[in-house]
């Protein structure tokens, strides 16, 4: 087990060694010069080449991507160009929001797509399995944008029973987060429950199938335990993989939401970033989610042993 963790986690290495080049050269070689956003429309051209100068932009690639990743591992991501406050405190101050609505997201999904997908397998080509995959059908068709405004529309203009817009960290108390952090997580979840629905009605019927399954039936075993414990554990993998995968989506796609519902996340900072042409906040958030997303598999990968021992080997 412990060789087995050992090599998944050196596998990591390459993989954030290889985003990392990639985010450096993505963004040195668009077009566009950072001196000139510090400087403004009206700088000389001694002013650009010192600024270039300072920033060590007249060095050549290799030598800017070794102080630029060594800055990195301390833990230095740079200054904004727009603000000149610290990449790694704009993040901080946006991260909070960003993980509370996904985390809420996720769970929400959970909680309600594999009971519907677990029940949509054991009523195969009853109603119930129809009526799961047309909401499936329809949680991928419909916009996400769409969905928000219509949650909006019922439950705080229409019915006023919850706040349009903000957040309040969970510090605040329980009740005024989960008033401010319902409406964006529903809207979230609309696509993650029909997507991890779909997939858990898929596994659960590959196992339904197997002789095992049929062996304990007719040994007696209930319905129930029969499902949810023998069934489920052994159709996990995929689930746990799609579970996984949309956490780390959540994370880095929230943007239309967070703007739906004025949430001060990662979305919202990214998109203002990119809009500013702020190069050092957008090359640390792309590094920081591309790093995000190899964990969350990482993790993934490595929670496989615990359902099918035969991963290991």
């Amino acid at each position: 087990m412990f060789i087995y963790l050992l090599k998944r986690v050196l596998s990591v290495l390459p993989v954030l060694f290889l985003v990392s080049v990639f985010v450096f050269l993505m963004l040195r070689l668009t077009p566009g010069d950072p001196a000139a956003i510090i400087a403004g429309d009206n700088a000389t051209p001694e002013t650009l080449a010192a600024i270039r100068d300072a920033m060590g932009l007249n060095e050549p690639l290799l030598t800017q991507y070794a102080s630029w990743i060594t800055g990195i591992l301390g833990g230095d991501f740079g200054n904004s160009l727009i603000s000149g406050v610290p990449v790694l405190d704009l993040v901080a101050q946006r991260v909070g929001p960003s993980i509370s609505l996904a985390l809420m997201t996720i769970i929400i999904a959970i909680f309600v797509a594999i009971p519907m997908g677990v029940i949509a397998a054991w009523r195969h080509r009853s109603w119930i399995d129809y009526l799961v995959m047309s909401f499936s059908v329809l949680g991928f068709s419909v916009p996400v944008f769409l969905v928000g405004y219509v949650l909006l529309l019922i439950f705080s203009v229409q019915l006023g029973w919850l706040p349009p817009q903000g957040f309040k960290p969970i510090a605040d108390g329980l009740g005024p987060f989960l008033e401010r952090a319902i409406l964006p997580a529903l809207t979230l979840a609309s696509i993650y429950i029909a997507l991890i629905a779909r997939m858990t009605r898929a596994a659960m019927l590959d196992v339904l199938n197997e002789d095992y399954i049929r062996t304990a039936r007719a040994k007696g075993v209930g319905e129930q335990r029969l499902l949810f414990v023998h069934a489920l554990k052994n159709a996990a993998v995929p689930i746990v993989t799609i579970v996984g995968a949309g956490f780390a989506l959540l994370i880095s796609g929230v943007v239309v939401t967070e703007t739906i519902f004025n949430i001060p996340g990662i979305g919202r900072l990214t998109v203002d970033a990119v809009l500013a042409r702020d190069y050092p906040v957008i090359q640390a958030l792309i590094l920081l989610t591309a790093t995000l997303y190899v964990l969350i598999n990482l993790a993934i990968d490595m929670s496989y042993s615990l359902f099918d021992p035969r991963i290991r080997y």
